[in-house]
């Protein structure tokens, strides 16, 4: 059902917290399912220094928490704005489709973040 990295992704999480200010912190939910997802980012540079979220979800949501905290470290505003839910499941090596709605929470994150004021 899930791959395995996927599932290393829910057993073994990464980037796991909230960063501090100046980290831009943003929340999201999704109204379907419920699953909620806080994001925090610190800059510098044009590019993610750090990256960290915490998650309130099913196993793939919490996975999908953890890839995409990994994959922003290093990125720049463009990368981070080209970011689509086909990214976020890749990153998962797919998702079922009763799991995609991680992909878009994770999404939907990302363009909360870069919509908020920083600082």
């Amino acid at each position: 059902m899930y791959s395995a990295h996927l599932l290393d992704h829910f057993k073994n999480p990464r980037h796991v917290g909230q960063l501090p200010a100046p980290a831009i912190t943003v929340d999201v939910t999704n109204p379907a399912c419920g699953d909620m997802l806080r994001l925090s980012a610190r800059f510098d540079g044009g590019r993610v220094a750090e990256a960290r979220y915490q998650i309130r979800g099913c196993t793939a949501s919490i996975a999908a928490g953890s890839a995409l905290a990994e994959w922003m470290t290093g990125k720049s505003l463009a990368e981070l704005t080209a970011l689509t839910p086909a990214v976020v499941e890749e990153l998962l090596d797919g998702l079922e489709p009763a799991s995609k709605h991680a992909a878009v929470l994770c999404v939907d994150g990302v363009k909360k973040l870069l919509a908020a004021p920083a600082g």
